[in-house]
């Protein structure tokens, strides 16, 4: 396994390698944006060019230039995974009743709920549309199974909030539903559609599951230990809405019992009145040390699939990306 950047420019690295084919993919995201609904195509917008880093779409052309894909689906399906992510982040965003999203109000603080809603439900359709477009059924099959994963993913979540009971394997349940589901089948389809084998094809498929879930159990940490200005949200806000992430938990599981019982509190009601001394129990639990160990797991999982597949600089990538997920503070 070759040594590879594990700060921002690692991130930059990535960037610069795929600049052309992103250029592309934005270019069809703009053009695929467009709707004769005015509010459907200020809104979409708003949210789609709010700043992500773009990194679900950005597996599928690394993915796809591994294996030296010389056609252009990767450029559509990465423009449907992009859409697909938007769509869950705008009901994600009226479910949780969030505020800011990437340092900036969410589109259900702007426009409302309904609207947040139906235009996640318009980018949704749109995906499809793109899909049908690219006419494979296993791409197809891959996509749709995913979308209705992160559906499910959404509902266990929901099931999980105010309960201070969730357990490890409940809680990385919802998380590689909601979160890891769409990075495994970014990796996934860009093997698919450069015609590789079964074995290669789910190999990337493993690739993105394990990025994903620590992708994912970075965040939480952060939520708990970041600034609101790199994080681009309110500090505390899983607490808020009463979600029991892995490092609130771990303090739970280890803490005195007169912290424990101010932490089920704090999840049951969704409060964060006792946010200093559950941060305080957090830290000295460490929840955060333990959550982001987790994730370097995860993250050596993911990177451990590839060992077999023929290197070059977009395998290699893929590896950066892993130690980027990990090591980041945004």
């Amino acid at each position: 396994m070759s040594a590879v950047p594990q700060s921002d420019s690692g991130l930059e690295t990535i960037q610069e390698l795929i600049r052309d084919d992103m250029s592309l993919v934005n270019a069809l995201i703009e053009e695929k944006l467009h709707s004769e609904i005015g509010l459907i195509d200020q809104l979409s917008h708003y949210i789609v060019n709010s700043g992500g880093k773009r990194l679900r779409p950005a597996l599928v052309l690394l993915s796809a230039n591994s294996f030296a894909y010389s056609g252009d689906l990767h450029v559509k399906l990465a423009a449907v995974i992009e859409f697909i992510h938007t769509a869950t982040l705008l009901h994600d965003d009226v479910v949780d009743a969030s505020m800011l999203r990437r340092g900036q109000a969410t589109a259900n603080q702007r426009w409302g709920n309904e609207a947040s809603v139906l235009v996640g439900d318009f980018l949704y359709s749109r995906a499809f549309q793109m899909m049908v477009e690219a006419g494979s059924m296993h791409v197809m099959k891959i996509m749709a199974d995913a979308t209705n994963t992160i559906a499910e993913g959404e509902v266990q979540q929901l099931i999980n909030r105010h309960d201070p009971e969730t357990t490890e394997q409940r809680y990385l349940q919802v998380i590689h539903n909601k979160t890891a589901k769409l990075f495994e089948a970014a990796a996934r389809v860009g093997a698919v559609i450069a015609g590789q084998d079964q074995k290669t094809e789910l190999a990337m498929s493993g690739y993105g599951r394990h990025l994903g879930i620590a992708y994912q159990l970075i965040d939480d940490a952060l939520d708990y230990s970041a600034s609101s200005d790199n994080l681009g949200k309110n500090i505390g806000d899983d607490l808020a809405e009463g979600k029991p992430t892995l490092p609130l938990l771990y303090a739970l599981w280890h803490c005195p019992d007169e912290q424990a019982a101010l932490i089920r509190r704090a999840v049951k009601q969704g409060s964060l009145d006792d946010m200093e001394q559950i941060s305080a129990a957090i830290a000295a639990t460490g929840g955060i040390q333990y959550t982001r160990e987790r994730a370097r797991q995860e993250a050596d999982l993911a990177m451990r699939t590839l060992d077999h597949l023929p290197r070059s600089r977009y395998l290699d990538a893929l590896f950066t990306l892993a130690h980027f997920a990990t090591e980041r503070d945004y």
